[in-house]
């Protein structure tokens, strides 16, 4: 009935509103683009559903960690300026933060050139381990599955402590192994495809156990573990695509260091 009633144009907004009320109940939004689809494509080696956006490009971590800042007003609040360090920076938030006019932006990575597509500040030729800045520089650091790459952990925590600014805040993600009490690594494997079997990916060297804050704090940070995804019910998690078991690792630099 409606076809014949209403002339193309008033039936083209009826259905495009009808489309948007279904995705408010049944799709996904991206709160990072904030594009809407009716689902987020799979994703990784063990697929997981509901994952990947596909126009920015978010995974589940993305979105918590851009809901959580944007909900903490972290880095955003415009009546501050914020020398932010970014190590690996993903291309969802790489976008956001160049626009920011509050943020001095400073993306960070051990080969740059894997970043030609994005358009923007030129990413920074780094390592770190041995980070090229000077000591407490930085008011935010974001490291997020990172660390689960360097074999020397631990002194890539204590150069994220130098640079990092006086009671400056930072927030550092690594997969964690809930059913592990303590960090498993083996440096004696080496091969791609035994590091896979042992640490879940081929390029990764442990895997982060209920130990993971001890070892922040151990490096002279103070840290905070926020159970964030639980406070969305289930019906917000897909449609955001977040994860439940996905902590946010909260860490600061005391006034003392």
């Amino acid at each position: 009935m409606i076809d014949t009633v209403l002339p193309y144009k008033r039936r083209r907004k009826i259905r495009n509103y009808l489309v948007r009320k279904n995705l408010e109940v049944t799709g996904v939004k991206c709160p990072i683009c904030k594009n809407q689809f009716k689902k987020f494509k799979p994703f990784g080696l063990r697929t997981r559903e509901n994952a990947n956006c596909p126009s920015c490009w978010s995974l589940e971590r993305h979105r918590l960690l851009y809901l959580f800042l944007s909900k903490n007003n972290l880095l955003f609040n415009s009546s501050k300026r914020v020398n932010l360090l970014h190590i690996a920076p993903e291309k969802s938030l790489y976008n956001i933060f160049k626009k920011s006019e509050n943020i001095n932006y400073s993306p960070l990575d051990l080969d740059p050139t894997q970043y030609h597509f994005l358009k923007g500040p030129e990413i920074i030729q780094g390592n770190i381990t041995n980070l090229p800045f000077e000591n407490i520089h930085f008011d935010f650091i974001l490291c997020n599955h990172v660390l689960e790459h360097i074999p020397d952990d631990a002194k890539a925590m204590s150069e994220l402590l130098r640079v990092m600014k006086k009671g400056g805040k930072g927030i550092f993600l690594v997969p964690i192994d809930e059913k592990r009490t303590e960090t498993y690594e083996d440096f004696s494997i080496t091969k791609p495809e035994d590091r896979e079997k042992a640490f879940g990916q081929k390029d990764h060297v442990r895997w982060y156990g209920q130990d993971y804050p001890f070892r922040l704090e151990k490096a002279g940070f103070k840290v905070s573990v926020i159970d964030y995804a639980k406070e969305f019910s289930s019906r917000k998690r897909f449609k955001y695509g977040i994860m439940t078991d996905e902590k946010i690792f909260l860490v600061e630099k005391k006034n003392d260091l």
